[in-house]
């Protein structure tokens, strides 16, 4: 299991942190489970501020910053991922980019992460799908791929009666990724963890559910919620749940660190 950079360890705890807010002195213990330094996390969150993606709120407290907090609240939104879904009617949501500037690598970048989180492929070159299966249908997408940095340009529109060739090549956009696959494997490994999580270090147990977690995580954000026959999502839904056990155990352990770690601050302090 890879270890997180300071970065991205940062922007994980803002953005599940209790009440928002991130201590600096807690985000020193947090990074010390990694054998990051004190200095190297100070100096991420310094850049972290100066680039809005934190936000210092007072003497050595944080919460994410303006530049953070849209796609930081859509990802927030990852344990009802599977409450956003209807039933398909066999269409598709389209985007077509194929007429916007491809010169800006930041909003190019904006543009492919928007179109990833809600589960876009591309049929054809500026032609991007995904079913027709999520709640609040065409304006719903349509809002959170703009927030979430879609240009105003793009064209989100339903898209149905693709020719025989067409169509099977859409049904076969999301083959690569070997969902039912991908969620047996890590229901597997997930439920194993929990199991055996009572035989691990303090530290090696908050180092590793972090690291299972955010994949766990990450992987349901990026999930593209297809509906059957695409997927079986009877596999999809237990993988969820177990990812939501991780979490929940996760943030057990990782609170109960912080809040001893403060209690003996304040003994000490006194």
């Amino acid at each position: 299991m890879n270890k997180p950079t300071p970065r991205l360890l940062l922007l994980r705890l803002l953005t599940v942190a209790e009440n928002n807010t991130l201590t600096a002195s807690e985000a020193v213990l947090a990074g010390s489970i990694f054998s990051m330094t004190a200095n190297s996390i100070r100096v991420t969150l310094a850049r972290l501020t100066q680039a809005e993606l934190a936000e210092a709120i007072g003497p050595a407290h944080y919460k994410l910053g303006p530049k953070a907090q849209k796609l930081g609240a859509d990802v927030a939104l990852w344990h009802t991922a599977d409450k956003r879904t209807v039933p398909s009617d066999g269409s598709w949501i389209a985007v077509a980019t194929g007429g916007l500037p491809r010169s800006d690598r930041k909003v190019l970048r904006a543009r492919a992460r928007a179109l990833s989180l809600l589960g876009f492929r591309e049929l054809e070159q500026g032609l991007y799908l995904r079913p027709n299966n999520l709640l609040g249908g065409i304006e719903g997408v349509r809002k959170r791929l703009l927030d979430l940095g879609l240009e105003q340009e793009a064209a989100v529109f339903k898209a149905c009666d693709f020719d025989n060739g067409r169509q099977a090549k859409a049904l076969e956009l999301w083959s690569d990724m070997q969902l039912e696959t991908h969620y047996e494997k890590m229901s597997q490994q997930l439920s194993d963890w929990l199991q055996d999580m009572d035989k691990l270090s303090p530290e090696v147990a908050l180092r590793e559910i972090f690291i299972l977690g955010d994949a766990g995580i990450r992987s349901v954000i990026f999930d593209p919620l297809l509906p059957a026959p695409l997927v079986d999502e009877q596999a999809r839904q237990k993988y969820f749940n177990t990812v939501r056990r991780i979490n929940e155990e996760g943030r057990r352990l990782w609170f109960a660190f912080f809040k001893e770690a403060n209690t003996e601050c304040e003994t000490d302090g006194s």
